[in-house]
């Protein structure tokens, strides 16, 4: 009889948490998935004087569980981290990616079951369920042609304005998906990368180009109308930017050709108080969130325009900011986010590795690399660290050259398909996300954590609705390294936290 029920307990451990199966590559290692079989985070089971620690390292990908007890404490300990229950931080509004039209080509390249455990992987209750995602509003870099929503130029009345074949085909069905599979417990957000080019002072998706002075009020009833359609759809949406990379839209093509539309500060202030902030909060959708910038940390200064503008501020809720070229500015600059308003916040909206490969600086992807993985943990611990309620990836499918873009422009992605043996790939990027996605559930609040002698360790504990401690460990170095946490009655529990790891430790 025993063997019988070992064998049931073990098919049973199997299917309720499915361990990666690794592959390993020229830059790592991932794991892979088909429409058999992929990897699943384990159950969450703590009860009190328990604590469960989930492991992700470069040694070993996906997600581990184990579990231990707290004991009374001893003195002399001193590699600790302390969790300070009493002073508290931001409210966390989530994690999460991009619904692109290239995620949604790729995806569709997979044969049904493979779709499906890919979208649970981001968004179902085994995977890492996502609950704050971004929509383009029209066509990016990573679609596979340059459109918007009503190309027929002097279409003053917006009388051909129409959602595309592409949001029918790449964006809505996954965006609905998704939704099912979270309860519809997902915030949304979109943004605008430009006009259609006939609004525009240059008539190009690309390039030195803005809005014409004669269609600011054409433009807000234009974005307006994508959320109408959308609401058709069974899509609502939580919230809004006000442009994508405005920068984008003051660099000649030779430089970028990514679609763009540039505003300066006072054209912004302009925009959003005569007309974008009336026509939204004067409809259907006037619980918005609007949020400001949706730009990187270099040009945040000028952000401070628009934070002084009585008009623009009475319609603004949050800013966004994106972390390319964070190298050359520290991340303290986001200290200018943190303003006194009300029920104010800032998300970080749009991250990737691979970036500079269009330079010749880097390898749009490294399949399998763990240091890109790790510039994750650093950027989302650095931007959590300075107030950020959410951090927010780039395309959340990619294939193995880093696209599909028509401007190829390539990045690498936490997930990247192989339509040709008809799987996907789940790199360092995407456990590392699913630690804060996962873990840190929305409306978790930052706790203040405190290291001692740890080299190379980062902590940082939030306390859940469900009034668990979320712990992120972080250690960067090349050895092990024992630590000590204490729970609320005063115990303790030393727990392995393994060379190049990402942990998440959860107790009461």
């Amino acid at each position: 009889m025993v063997v019988p029920l070992l064998i049931l307990f073990i098919l049973v451990t199997s299917v309720l948490s499915q361990s990666c199966n690794i592959r390993e590559t020229d830059d790592g290692s991932v794991c892979v998935c088909n429409a058999k079989y992929c990897d699943t985070v384990p159950d969450l089971d703590v009860s009190t004087g328990k604590y469960q620690v989930y492991s992700t390292s470069k040694a070993k990908l996906g997600f581990y569980s184990t579990t231990g007890s707290f004991v009374e404490n001893t003195d002399g300990e001193e590699s600790s981290i302390t969790v300070d229950q009493d002073t508290k931080y931001q409210s966390i509004i989530g994690f999460g990616g991009a619904f692109t039209d290239s995620a949604g080509i790729n995806i569709k390249l997979l044969p049904a079951e493979a779709q499906n455990n890919l979208i649970e992987s981001y968004f179902g209750s085994s995977g890492i369920e996502y609950s704050l995602c971004r929509v383009p509003i029209g066509g990016t870099d990573f679609s596979t042609r340059g459109y918007s929503y009503d190309d027929v130029e002097g279409d003053v009345t917006l009388e051909h304005f129409a959602l595309q074949q592409d949001d029918l085909d790449y964006k809505i069905p996954f965006i609905l998906q998704a939704k099912a599979l979270r309860n519809n417990n997902i915030k949304l957000f979109a943004s605008a990368w430009t006009a259609p080019t006939w609004m525009k002072t240059n008539n190009d998706w690309s390039g030195i180009g803005s809005l014409k002075d004669e269609y600011y009020q054409l433009w807000a009833d234009y974005i307006l109308r994508f959320f109408e359609e959308y609401d058709k759809q069974n899509i609502s949406f939580w919230g809004m930017t006000t442009q994508n990379e405005p920068i984008d839209g003051y660099l000649p093509k030779f430089f970028s050709k990514i679609n763009s539309m540039g505003w300066l500060p006072s054209q912004m202030n302009e925009w959003i108080g005569e007309n974008l902030g009336p026509t939204i909060r004067n409809s259907a959708f006037s619980d918005l969130k609007i949020m400001l910038h949706d730009d990187n940390r270099i040009t945040l200064p000028v952000l401070l325009l628009l934070l002084d503008n009585e008009k623009t501020m009475s319609y603004a809720d949050g800013a966004a900011v994106h972390w390319y070229a964070n190298l050359l500015v520290p991340a303290s600059s986001l200290q200018i986010l943190n303003i006194d308003k009300d029920d104010w916040f800032f998300i970080s909206s749009e991250a990737c590795n691979g970036y500079l490969a269009g330079l010749g600086l880097d390898k749009s992807v490294k399949k399998g690399s763990w240091s890109r993985g790790e510039k994750y943990i650093k950027d989302i611990l650095d931007d959590l660290e300075q107030g950020a309620a959410g951090w927010v990836d780039w395309n959340m499918v990619l294939d193995e050259e880093g696209g599909p873009t028509y401007i190829g422009n390539y990045v690498d992605s936490p997930i990247l398909v192989n339509a040709t043996l008809q799987e996907y790939y789940k790199q360092p990027m995407f456990y590392v996300m699913g630690h804060f996605s996962k873990f840190v559930v929305p409306d978790s609040v930052r706790l203040e954590t405190s290291v001692e002698h740890l080299d190379n360790v980062r902590a940082m504990a939030f306390l859940r609705p469900d009034n668990l401690i979320a712990l992120v460990v972080y250690n960067s170095g090349s050895k092990k390294v024992s630590v000590h946490i204490q729970n609320n009655q005063g115990q303790t529990a030393a727990i392995q936290i393994e060379a190049h790891s990402i942990n998440t430790v959860l107790y009461s």
